[in-house]
């Protein structure tokens, strides 16, 4: 594990983030390491803050061929996530910008304003053929710059203007704001939520997703597109072994009594830079945990930090995987969670009129 000292400059602070380093991305021909100069920090640059900066996008979805997940298709509106959740699985695609998939990740984001307009041109080509979209299954769509950046609010719009199926996955409390497009939407049968709820403990949460919403805050979000007409799977992920795993039982309790009307669990899953960051916080939060959340981890995956196997990688294998699996279907039946979520309509799907299209007139 890489001391976070060698990639913070002394008395540099990195409040509220999950990750403790910033080595540098794996595909980079050089390595940097901080070090001091001699030179006094201002007093403005000892936190590190978030920066966000716009990309062209010159596409909005991205297909994919995956067998053990239920779309082939998402869109991202950002890359990278203040979140900062330490677990993410996300973070290694960081490194395709140059960036680290450690603290870069949660405070050098991209947002892709103008991604609506590029979208609406691929859903009106005539090849285009209609298929859900699953927005949030990378990075969160309302992470906190959303509410500056508006980006996911385009993609909504259009979604919506076109009629199109749409699942979404948050745990951002923005996506509430949104409820004047996201309601109608469900009410035709276009629209699904997936709220991700990792713990109840707020501590916890502070330490593991620091820029996250408290868990009751997320349950509150269950609770008002519930109230609005949109349907909910709560997401019990990751559960992390050895430290979140006791809570399974009564998370499921409490998002089944703020509404939800199905819920799922992933197991806590480690890819490439992944593990090490984990570790490192591991060390740093829960050292007399660290041993045996780790050991449990390799259990799950065959001896090694992560199996990405198509069929393993959600659930792992083993005793450990087994007895997760039989806990979370009897409480999820025994709570009415494991009811299947309608099929979202694909056959409403129509492209609008164009503005200032002679149809228009009449």
């Amino acid at each position: 594990m890489q001391d976070k000292r060698e990639t913070l400059l002394p008395g540099q602070r990195a409040k509220a983030r999950g990750a403790l380093e910033n080595a540098t991305g794996r595909y980079e021909g050089s390595t940097r390491t901080a070090f001091d100069d001699g030179w006094e920090m201002a007093e403005t640059d000892r936190l590190i803050k978030t920066e966000v900066r716009a990309e062209v996008a010159r596409s909005a979805i991205t297909y994919n061929t995956s067998p053990d997940i239920p779309f082939d298709r998402s869109i991202n509106p950002y890359r990278g996530c203040e979140h900062g959740c330490i677990y993410c699985f996300a973070r290694p695609t960081h490194a395709y910008l140059n960036l680290s998939p450690g603290l870069d990740f949660e405070t050098r984001l991209i947002a892709r304003p103008g991604l609506g307009k590029v979208l609406e041109r691929e859903l009106r080509a005539k090849s285009y053929a209609v298929d859900v979209i699953a927005i949030g299954t990378n990075t969160d769509p309302y992470q906190p710059c959303e509410a500056e950046w508006r980006v996911m609010r385009e993609v909504v719009q259009v979604l919506s203007d076109f009629n199109h199926p749409l699942a979404i996955v948050t745990k951002g409390t923005l996506i509430e704001r949104d409820l004047d497009l996201l309601a109608p939407m469900a009410a035709k049968g276009l629209l699904r939520v997936g709220v991700s709820v990792t713990t109840l403990d707020p501590a916890l949460s502070r330490k593991m997703e620091p820029r996250a919403p408290a868990p009751a805050r997320r349950l509150q979000v269950i609770r008002r597109l519930v109230a609005a007409g949109v349907p909910v799977r709560a997401m019990v992920a990751p559960v992390v072994p050895g430290l979140t795993d006791h809570e399974l039982e009564p998370l499921l309790q409490a998002v089944a009594d703020a509404g939800a009307s199905g819920a799922s669990y992933i197991s806590l899953r480690l890819p490439m830079e992944v593990s090490p960051l984990f570790q490192d916080w591991l060390a740093e939060h829960f050292p007399d945990r660290a041993a045996k959340v780790m050991g449990r981890v390799r259990e799950l995956h065959g001896g090694k930090d992560y199996d990405a196997r198509w069929g393993h990688r959600f659930r792992g294998q083993g005793i450990w995987a087994d007895l997760m699996r039989q806990r979370f279907a009897k409480a999820a039946a025994r709570l009415g969670l494991l009811r299947d979520m309608p099929p979202l309509r694909r056959d409403l799907f129509q492209p609008p009129p164009r503005a200032g299209h002679q149809f228009t007139l009449f």
